[in-house]
């Protein structure tokens, strides 16, 4: 099968090669969405400050912790939590204590208080921890299907391409309905 689709079927005259160019661009669209990957510097510092109320860690600890807790959807990168953790440090509300080459952070006094003063749900709690509703299980849905898409646009009849667009214009009109209930 030649690298473009026929005349009237599924994106006449595009290269199917293009689609992964096309998943990465929709991959990088739900990453700037609420409830991504991406969290803003103050949830970085509440977790942390949640994490270290319940036992010390050191930080590769707290980003694994973050990103297991919020189920994969969010992975603070080293560049965030370090900065955060000596932030934290010079506020005098963790103290760090070195062994074994690695730096072990606390809780001082003065940041169980400020613990034990905010009623802020920790920030992983808010990134949707059920997998089936979480937002990060609509964009590895959409992969999916982008995936499906372009293998049937690589390999597949003519028939089966034109019904595959059928089938993809079905899902978007009832992704569609999907917002316009009430």
């Amino acid at each position: 099968m030649n690298n473009t689709f026929p005349a009237g079927g599924f994106g006449a005259g595009f290269n199917p090669d293009n689609m992964w160019q096309f998943m990465e661009q929709l991959k990088s669209t739900f990453e700037k969405r609420p409830g991504s990957s991406r969290m803003g510097r103050g949830d970085v510092r509440a977790a942390v400050l949640a994490l270290l109320a319940e036992k010390p860690m050191h930080g590769y600890q707290i980003i694994r912790e973050i990103e297991e807790r919020s189920n994969g959807s969010w992975k603070p990168s080293a560049g965030s939590v370090y900065p955060t953790l000596q932030l934290l440090a010079d506020e005098g509300l963790i103290s760090a204590e070195e062994s074994n080459g690695r730096k072990t952070y606390a809780l001082t006094e003065a940041g169980r208080h400020v613990v034990d003063g905010s009623d802020t749900a920790a920030p992983w709690a808010t990134t949707g921890t059920d997998d089936k509703s979480a937002f990060g299980a609509l964009p590895k849905a959409g992969m999916e299907l982008a995936q499906a898409a372009a293998q049937v646009g690589r390999t597949g009849s003519p028939e089966q391409i034109r019904e595959a667009v059928a089938v993809l214009d079905e899902a978007r009109r009832r992704l569609y309905s999907i917002l316009a209930q009430d």
